[in-house]
Order: C-alpha cells, then sequence, then structure tokens
C-alpha cells in the first residue's frame, strides 16, 4: 500500500511520461537554430542541464543552462526557457520580467504568477505534486523536452516501468555515502539524484561528470560507499571503484529510469531513518524572498 505522496508520484512516472510525449507543444518550446537559455533553481537547473546537453548534441542551437540567480542576462538569447513546478520562484520570476528575449514558461500551476511574465506558458499541471520533493514533474518536463527534439521514448518508458517495480540492491539503504556520476545530458541527471537523496533521507551524497570523477573523488570510494552510473561509464571505471572495495552500480536503464530508481532508494532511507519525504526537513515547495 502506498503510504506517501512521494511513492505515489514516483510510481506514476510512465504514465505521466506516455502523455507528456502524446502532447508536446508545437509552437512555444525553442525552434531549430535559436539562441537559447534554460533556467530554473533546484531540481529545475539540473533538468534545464539536461536538456541543453540534449538540444545542442541533437544539433538545433547553441543552448546554455543557468540557476536562474546566476543568469548572464546581458547575453544576447533568442529565447529563455524557465522551469518552475510552482510558478512562483522569485529568481525565476525576476529574470523572466527582465528579459527582452522571448520567453517560454513551464510550470505545474498557471494560476500563479508566472502566467504574467512569460510571453508562453506550457503546464503540466496532470504532473503536479503533493509533496515537497519534486520527482515526477521534473521528469515529466524532460520526457517533454526530449520528444520535442525527436527522440523516440519508446524504451524509456519501458525501462520506467521496471524502474518502479524492481526490487532495490541489496545493501543501498544502508550504504555510507552515495556519489552519482553522468556524462554528456545524464550529468543533470546526477546531479538530481544526488539532491534527491539529501532531501528525502539527508544522506551524504556527490555528483560529478563520469571522467572527472577519477580527478580527485574517487578517494572517498571504499566499503560501504557507491558509485552510481546514471548512462554508460567510461572504460575501466568500474574496475577502480571496485578495487578500492566500493560498489558500483550501472543498470543500462534510461538515464531518467534510472533516475527513477535513485528517487526509491530514496525514499527507502527515509523511512529507514525515521523521516518523512514529502515533507523534508529546512525546505519548502518554493522558494519566496521578501523583496
Amino acid at each position: 500500500m502506498v503510504a506517501t505522496h512521494t511513492e505515489a508520484e514516483i510510481a506514476s512516472q510512465p504514465d505521466c511520461w506516455r502523455r507528456a510525449v502524446a502532447e508536446v507543444p508545437v509552437d512555444a518550446l525553442p525552434r531549430p537554430g535559436e539562441r537559447v537559455a534554460v533556467v530554473g533553481c533546484g531540481t529545475s537547473w539540473f533538468i534545464a542541464m539536461a536538456y541543453a546537453a540534449l538540444r545542442e548534441r541533437a544539433g538545433l542551437g547553441e543552448t546554455d543552462a543557468f540557476a536562474a540567480s546566476e543568469a548572464p542576462m546581458g547575453r544576447r538569447y533568442d529565447r529563455v526557457l524557465a522551469l518552475s513546478r510552482s510558478g512562483t520562484t522569485t529568481e525565476v520570476l525576476k529574470l523572466l520580467a527582465g528579459t527582452e528575449s522571448a520567453t517560454t514558461a513551464i510550470t505545474a500551476d498557471p494560476d500563479t504568477p508566472i502566467m504574467n511574465v512569460a510571453d508562453q506558458l506550457i503546464v503540466l499541471d496532470y504532473a503536479d505534486e503533493r509533496s515537497v520533493v519534486q520527482t515526477r514533474f521534473a521528469t515529466t518536463q524532460l520526457a517533454m523536452l526530449r520528444a520535442s527534439l525527436g527522440e523516440d521514448l519508446t524504451q524509456a518508458i519501458t525501462d520506467a516501468e521496471r524502474a518502479v517495480s524492481a526490487p532495490l540492491a541489496d545493501g543501498l539503504v544502508e550504504a555510507e555515502q552515495f556519489s552519482f556520476l553522468g556524462s554528456g545530458w545524464s550529468v543533470g541527471l546526477a546531479q538530481e539524484a544526488a539532491l534527491k537523496m539529501r532531501e528525502a533521507s539527508r544522506s551524504w551524497t556527490e555528483a560529478y561528470p563520469a571522467m572527472e570523477y577519477r580527478h580527485g573523488p574517487i578517494s572517498i570510494a571504499g566499503p560501504g560507499r557507491v558509485t552510481w552510473m546514471l548512462g554508460e561509464a567510461p572504460e575501466g571505471l568500474r574496475e577502480q571503484v571496485e578495487v578500492t572495495g566500493g560498489t558500483f552500480l550501472q543498470s543500462g536503464l534510461d538515464p531518467m529510469a534510472e533516475l527513477i530508481t535513485a528517487q526509491r532508494v530514496a525514499v527507502a532511507r527515509a523511512f529507514a531513518r525515521g523521516l518523512n519525504p514529502d515533507e523534508p526537513l529546512h525546505l519548502t515547495r518554493s522558494v519566496i524572498l521578501s523583496p
């Protein structure tokens, strides 16, 4: 029986992805050749990183990703794409109101201030969440964005169905530390996996580009510690981690589906620590700053 909103929202992701792929908006998203800045805060920033890498890989135009508070809006962009589940985040609203570029926002709630500062609005209300911890909204918007680039997500959705129900590997709930790794577009997902683990279970987690892991961070590997690859690992990395006594995970699932597994581990670790993953400590659904 599902006990928390977070669990229900994690389990619903395959269905949300199917709908997102079937309902890609025609005119609101960046057009081929546009120079685009993708912005967000927290989880949305990491999804922005993934999309930016995918759009450039597809050859559709220069695409930069920024935390909304750090976006260099003195640069010229044809479009700013803002990601905001709540539609109320202070840094995102300030950026949209101040830019001269065309703007599009993706949100879960149209009845929020973002509707007044974005030129075009994409509403994924069916993927909204009651939990403070963001899971399905993040992956659903990325599923839509991937589909808009021409990707076929059939296998990703199949992998997601497997990820929501497969048994979790032994030792993950008890592990001392996690390092999430990615390459290309999955670097953003590695960052997001680490964030979910911190938010839900207050776990010690880090995230790096996979090729950078050997440039220092591998020094933390060892017994009771997990190096978790989202996507294809560099040659020899598994062996270098395992010789330390650490655990190396790589499933072969689509990286977005692998993120689902990380979300489930985060929830399991929260329960093991007596925490409520719906209400992580010191966090609220949106960061709204005083003027």
